[in-house]
């Protein structure tokens, strides 16, 4: 009667013709909706190509430099001429670099919150260091984003803050 290829295409044929039919009588208000969401989805995306290019250099040129001193890491982690204190070392190293790089995109976001300034941070031991995109070098504006930073440190932090223009 039927061989599997003949029951796999009018399987395939009902299931577009289903769908089909769905999308015909589908209200014109919910594929507004629709719409609407891809649109808004379309302008996030053209925002965040916006970023200046600066900003993207400097994370690509730590994000190397990062990688560099993980894959050493890695590599050293995963040889056996290490003691198993050394290699609780090595992970420790790891687990630090893992967490500066959340707390680093934890700040980049709540700058942008708080002051909506696209930034770069990075933390170097007890060095934070942020470059900030705005127009105008106003000394109060990086005095809040210092404060706004040393807020999250028990311990005294040296925190430098650069303005660069677009």
């Amino acid at each position: 009667m039927f061989n599997k290829q003949n029951l796999w295409f009018i399987t395939l044929f009902s299931l577009i013709l289903v769908l089909g039919v769905y999308y015909v009588t589908i209200p014109s208000d919910v594929l507004e909706k629709v719409n609407n969401k891809v649109k808004s989805e379309e302008k996030v995306v053209a925002e965040v190509k916006e970023e200046t290019s600066s900003l993207t250099a400097l994370r690509v040129s730590k994000e190397n430099s990062r990688k560099e001193k993980i894959e050493s890491l890695e590599n050293s982690l995963t040889s056996d001429n290490l003691s198993s204190e050394e290699k609780n070392n090595t992970y420790e190293l790891l687990k630090y670099y893992n967490e500066l790089q959340g707390k680093e995109e934890n700040y980049e976001k709540k700058l942008k919150k708080e002051f909506d300034l696209d930034c770069f941070t990075k933390i170097d031991n007890s060095d934070v260091e942020i470059i900030c995109i705005s127009e105008k070098h106003d000394k109060e504006l990086a005095n809040k984003i210092m404060r706004t930073i040393q807020n999250e440190y028990q311990n005294k932090m040296n925190i430098t803050v650069k303005f660069q223009k677009k």
